[in-house]
This record gives C-alpha cells, sequence and structure tokens, in this order.
C-alpha cells in the first residue's frame, strides 16, 4: 500500500476517534491533562486536495479539543463552494480562487461574508504509465491530448495533427490513449484548463466560447485522486492529472511528464513549485464565513490552529504539499487578524 494512502487512512482514523469523543463528551479519559472546554461543530467541505490537510489541522486540534466535532469532506472546489455560498458549511477548503461569475454573485445574493486564506502550494501534476515514453509535453501538446477538439481521438499518436497546429511537439507514441482525469466539480479541473492555458487555445481555434473552457467530453472523470492514480498504474496509455501530493505519493508507480510553458520542461518538484518555475503551479486555500467565526468560537479557534505552524508547516509538509514563503503565510495569517472575532 503506498506511503500517502497509509498516512491518509492514519488521519482518518484519528479524525474518527475524536469526533467520537466529542460525540460523547470525552473529560479526557480520567488523566490529568487539562482539557480545553471549547465544544461545538465545525464543518468544512471542499477541495479533494486540500481534504488531506484539513485532515490533519482537524487531528491536531481535536487533540486539544476533544469535544469539539469536526466535519470534513472531499467532493470538489465547486461541490464545496456550492455549500459554502449557501451558508450549509462554515469552511470551504479550495484548490483554485472564488469564482468571481459564477460563485461570489451567489455567496453575496445569500449575504455570506468570507475571507480568502492562502494555506499552501501545490502543483498540477500530468502523469502516465512508467511504461510510456513521453518525457515532456508543452500548452499546445496538453491542448491536442486534454482539449476540446480532440474527442474522439483514441490513440496518442492520433493526436499528433492537432498538436501540431496548436504549437505542439508532437511525435507521440503508438499507444492507445486512456485518460483519467478530475471532473468538472474539481477545483484542479478547472486550474489545469487555466494554467494550461486550454481555452485560450480552444478560442483561437474557433471553439465556440461555451465549449472552450472544458476537456474532450470523452475521458473518464473522477473525483476521487486514488482512481486517477490507479489508472495510470494500469495502462502503458493511461493519461491525467493530479495535485503533486497524491502524485508523489505513488512513486515508481506512476510517470510524473514534465512540462514546458515556454522556458523548457520542467519537472514537477518542492522546490519549483515554490518558486513557481513550474508551469502548472498553484495556490491552495480556504474560505472561512466570517459570520460563523463570529458566532461559533470553535470555527475562529480551528482557524486560528490552522494558520499556526501546526497548520501552515506541520500538516502541509506531512501531507507532502509545499509550505508557503514566510511573507505569504504572514499575509494570511494579518487577513485572518482584521475579521477574527476579538
Amino acid at each position: 500500500m503506498r506511503r500517502f494512502r497509509r498516512f491518509a487512512g492514519i488521519l482518518t482514523g484519528v479524525l474518527a476517534l475524536s469526533l467520537v469523543a466529542a460525540a460523547c463528551g470525552d473529560d479526557g479519559g480520567g488523566t490529568d491533562e487539562p482539557v480545553s472546554s471549547l465544544s461545538g461543530t465545525v464543518n468544512i467541505s471542499g477541495s479533494s486536495t486540500v481534504l488531506p490537510i484539513a485532515n490533519a489541522v482537524a487531528a491536531t486540534f481535536n487533540a486539544a479539543n476533544p469535544n469539539v466535532g469536526i466535519r470534513v469532506d472531499g467532493p470538489g472546489t465547486g461541490d464545496g463552494m456550492a455549500l459554502f455560498c449557501t451558508g450549509d458549511i462554515d469552511i470551504a477548503d479550495a484548490s483554485r480562487p472564488i469564482d468571481e461569475e459564477d460563485e461570489v454573485p451567489v455567496c453575496e445574493e445569500n449575504g455570506i461574508e468570507y475571507v480568502e486564506l492562502e494555506i499552501a502550494l501545490d502543483g498540477v501534476t500530468v502523469m502516465t504509465s512508467p511504461e510510456n515514453s513521453v518525457e515532456c509535453l508543452n500548452n499546445g501538446d496538453l491542448y491536442a491530448l486534454f482539449g476540446p477538439e480532440s474527442t474522439g481521438i483514441d490513440t496518442w499518436n492520433g493526436a499528433d495533427d492537432l498538436a501540431s497546429q496548436v504549437g505542439g511537439t508532437g511525435g507521440f507514441p503508438d499507444e492507445s490513449l486512456e485518460i483519467t482525469a478530475p471532473g468538472e466539480e474539481s477545483g484542479t479541473y478547472d486550474a489545469f484548463i487555466d494554467l494550461a492555458g486550454i481555452e485560450d487555445v480552444a478560442l483561437e481555434q474557433g471553439v465556440p466560447e461555451d465549449e472552450a473552457a472544458s476537456l474532450r467530453g470523452d475521458y473518464t472523470p473522477s473525483a476521487d485522486d486514488n482512481v486517477i492514480i490507479t489508472a495510470m498504474e494500469s495502462s502503458a496509455g493511461s493519461l491525467g492529472f493530479v495535485g503533486f501530493a497524491y502524485a508523489q505519493s505513488a512513486g515508481e508507480g506512476v510517470k510524473e511528464i514534465q512540462v514546458d510553458g515556454g522556458e523548457g520542461c520542467v519537472a514537477p518538484t518542492a522546490d519549483t513549485i515554490a518558486d513557481g518555475s513550474y508551469p502548472l503551479s498553484r495556490s491552495l486555500y480556504i474560505y472561512v464565513n466570517t459570520t460563523k467565526a463570529a458566532e461559533n468560537p470553535a470555527v475562529a479557534a480551528f482557524v486560528d490552529t490552522f494558520l499556526s505552524e501546526a497548520g501552515t508547516t506541520e500538516a502541509v509538509t506531512a501531507t507532502g504539499y509545499v509550505v508557503l514563503p514566510a511573507d505569504r503565510i504572514a499575509a494570511s495569517q494579518a487577513a485572518w487578524d482584521e475579521v477574527a472575532p476579538a
């Protein structure tokens, strides 16, 4: 079993035990250790990419606050934002910024006031099987394989002609093309389309505007990153993408493909993500309902933990993501201090 899955399972177990303790009003098991009197619930949903970090923070928080029940779910950034903007959850995990056109108006209509807090860095990692010969793809290649015009192309080298039209290098292997990747509910899906320039190329190609910001219609979508990893391990013709930590956790089971954003091929690593040289680097966020934080001390205390070293450094590192530079951690802490309950 892969390291990350073992780690995720441990976190889930710790969190489950914490939730049982909270539900039963655990008083610390009769030990002499001081137990926080804080109680209540914290409801979190959203990005499957941010989910491991949020689970790690929840485990740390519950160790000090066993009477607080924490629910963490990871159906995808879009699904989490839908719940957040209707007031159904306290905190939304997000692997992309809130959508200004579709999500912000819903939050405004429902009177949801919030703060955006950057909490870590990630790199959308393009993967295939170790048996595949491809080492590097540029934006034209990514469009030819993943873009809306590639629907129906069922072999890698079948995408060569389209790649040549849009500035790709082509020369793909004679392998079946089997794509498994996040679905439309995922912030990773949105981030990939944006960072890989899929929409821009599609519009230049004359694809209708309402179809340009999308992937091909015949790939296999999955909200479960582990399903995507398994697909990469299963076929030499596989292709997909997930967050950096998930790809790293698979070890030699997958082949991470370098990406050329115009300045040469760059592999996703902690260093290239941190300095932004990896073209598919992105930020990860939590969005906090400030009204709920003011009304529920448990929510505010949980955010305090998330923005402490235990969250922004220890939890991020333990789950395989990339720690923000110190000045950006400080900026998130300052943003929270401006709205946090006194």
